[in-house]
């Protein structure tokens, strides 16, 4: 009986969604990761989200305003659990129920919105990673199911938007990305209704009742440790100078790269599918495709907002296509005993092979491996079984393991990039400068851990008051001589 329930479709579905959680499987290794575990850590040992630094020594004492403390004990309480495993399926989990989300605000078979899913979530890909920004696309993609089946079949669930941004702003700053999606979605369905665009547009009155629950939901969103001060986070984010030229996820997408091939794909199906439905223009699918696609282009870590709000756009037009062309599946409720055990076989087949995929990603010679293809291993042991002191000058992208792995020594810089605004320039100057000096003397630099091909590394090499204490082809460790 439960087997014959089984259908081909219901089948296919666990399927895509399988095959999308192994998609965002993969071996944690992202830069910031290690310091938000360790901020959890810390979070757990003092009680306090909101500290005064200690983890660098550029910004020693410094007030940090932590807007994803939350978060961090999440992603710490999954290390402690579970290693990298659980940092795995932190990911995964978060990143698949985005996708599910999305389906759930796209219409047609799951034949069809499974192939715009999977070029969604190749879309994401490259920026869906262990930190707390995950929570943003997973409650970005939650609000999207929201307002859209409001819109499609008039389901208004819109009570528990103040609980979701409660949350939201307690896990992540993204949560503005929240409010431009509600102002974008509102302003689409007034302009639907006033100039009779889109089909089908909300009630007058249910856009005031979006509007009035935004309005409300702003007043929740400070009840955290940063107070009011939660409202400048994004903005201050946003406004740090170089961030785009120094910062490569917050950069421009380099469309000469794989990460981006998903991005172009989908782009290409959204316009293909408003082009085949042939309806008539819809302000509110409008505006969010368009205003998500200029984010996208500003900044390589917008990628995942375009396939949020591309994906349910571009499976509800082909669905109009294909219904127009009379191309539909028709569903089944029970299906033939063998077909069913058919159904059953390959569903237990997808699943044993995304496992033995998390499990390959997250065992410990998997991840050793990738560890020491992107961490100074070889250089860290070094520091740590090493009596120098002296203040840390050390690589940006190795900043956060460092905090988690040489605990002795606070670095100069790392990815908390609000914490570290005014240091990105010097960063830079004492990288590819002769100013190096000058601002080594500044910050009193005695210990720099930096690449082996740098211009920094071939400069203290020649420098007579500085010697290589260590050196592989990745990674030197430098500390000055004693006058």
């Amino acid at each position: 009986m439960f087997l014959q329930s089984l259908t081909t479709e219901r089948a296919a579905k666990a399927i895509v969604f399988l095959l999308l959680f192994a998609m965002s499987s993969r071996v944690s290794l992202d830069p910031d990761m290690w310091w938000h575990i360790r901020l959890g850590e810390q979070i757990l040992e003092t009680g306090q989200p909101v500290y005064a630094d200690e983890l660098s020594h550029s910004r020693q004492g410094v007030v940090h305003r932590n807007h994803s403390w939350l978060a961090q004990i999440a992603m710490f309480g999954l290390w402690r659990l579970a290693g990298h495993l659980g940092l795995s399926l932190f990911v995964s989990a978060l990143a698949t129920g985005g996708m599910f989300c999305l389906y759930r605000a796209g219409k047609g078979s799951i034949y069809m919105q499974g192939f715009v899913l999977v070029f969604g979530a190749a879309c994401a890909a490259a920026f869906l990673s262990p930190r707390p920004q995950m929570f943003t696309f997973f409650f970005s993609a939650l609000l999207v199911y929201a307002l859209f089946d409001l819109k499609r079949c008039g389901r208004d669930r819109l009570r528990w938007l103040p609980l979701l941004f409660l949350l939201w702003g307690n896990f992540h700053g993204g949560y503005i990305f929240g409010f431009v999606l509600i102002g974008a979605f509102a302003l689409g369905e007034a302009l639907n209704s006033a100039f009779a665009f889109g089909d089908p547009s909300i009630p007058i009155h249910k856009i005031r009742k979006l509007v009035s629950i935004a309005l409300l939901s702003v007043i929740v969103v400070p009840l955290n440790p940063l107070g009011l001060a939660v409202f400048a986070v994004p903005f201050e984010t946003i406004g740090i100078s170089g961030l785009r030229e120094y910062i490569q996820e917050w950069a421009s997408p380099d469309l000469s790269q794989p990460y981006t091939w998903g991005f172009i794909i989908l782009l290409f199906l959204l316009a293909a599918s408003i082009w085949s439905s042939r309806r008539r223009l819809d302000a509110t699918e409008t505006i969010l495709a368009a205003g998500a696609l200029c984010l996208a282009l500003m900044s390589g870590r917008n990628l995942p907002l375009f396939a949020i709000a591309a994906v349910p756009i571009a499976s509800a037009r082909f669905d109009e296509a294909l219904a127009r062309r009379g191309w539909v599946i028709p569903q089944r409720k029970r299906e033939a005993p063998l077909r069913a055990l058919v159904n059953l076989a390959l569903v237990t087949i997808v699943a044993a092979g995304a496992l033995l995929h998390l499990a390959y990603v997250s065992n410990d010679d998997t991840v050793d491996t990738a560890l020491a293809l992107n961490y100074p291993l070889g250089a860290i042991r070094q520091l740590n079984a090493s009596a120098v002191e002296g203040n840390l000058f050390n690589s940006y992208n190795w900043g956060g393991y460092l905090i988690f792995t040489a605990r002795r020594h606070p670095v100069f810089i790392d990815g908390r990039t609000d914490l570290h605004r005014d240091l990105l320039d010097d960063y830079i100057a004492a990288l590819a400068t002769p100013a190096w000096r000058d601002i080594f003397e500044k910050r009193d630099i005695g210990i720099a851990l930096i690449e082996s091909t740098s211009t920094l590394a071939a400069r203290l090499e020649t420098a007579g008051d500085w010697r290589r204490e260590y050196a592989d082809e990745m990674a030197s460790l430098f500390v000055r001589s004693q006058p």
